[in-house]
């Protein structure tokens, strides 16, 4: 036959399922929490332009990774992703226009 501790085991056991077992009811019973629509973020004008130049520059080839305009962007996507305050992108160049050359100093020849 069982003895006094066994006893307390089983019972205890018992209670524990059973404690298990009316926690997972009381959770299956409650209503589900309404989805809250959040109104989109207007994004602005600035973040928009900035979205697109990097995806402009993410599909260019290796060879135009010296492109200034997109070292700019690349570099102020780092400055918003550390939590650094935004600055206007710089104006972009007219699509036949030439990038001003620079020699190994970085001065322009």
């Amino acid at each position: 036959m069982l003895g006094r501790s066994d006893t307390f085991r089983v019972v205890a056991i018992i209670a524990l399922i059973a404690v298990v077992v009316v926690s997972l009811v009381a959770i299956h019973q409650r209503p589900a929490a309404p989805a809250v629509e959040t109104p989109s973020a207007v994004a602005s004008p600035a973040s928009d332009d900035l979205s697109a130049e990097l995806r402009r520059c993410s599909a260019l080839g290796p060879q135009d990774a010296e492109d200034a305009r997109c070292v700019a962007v690349w570099e102020e996507n780092r400055r918003r992703f550390f939590g650094r305050p935004a600055r206007p992108l710089p104006p972009q160049a007219a699509p036949g226009a030439a990038a001003p050359a620079t020699n190994a100093k970085g001065d322009a020849r």
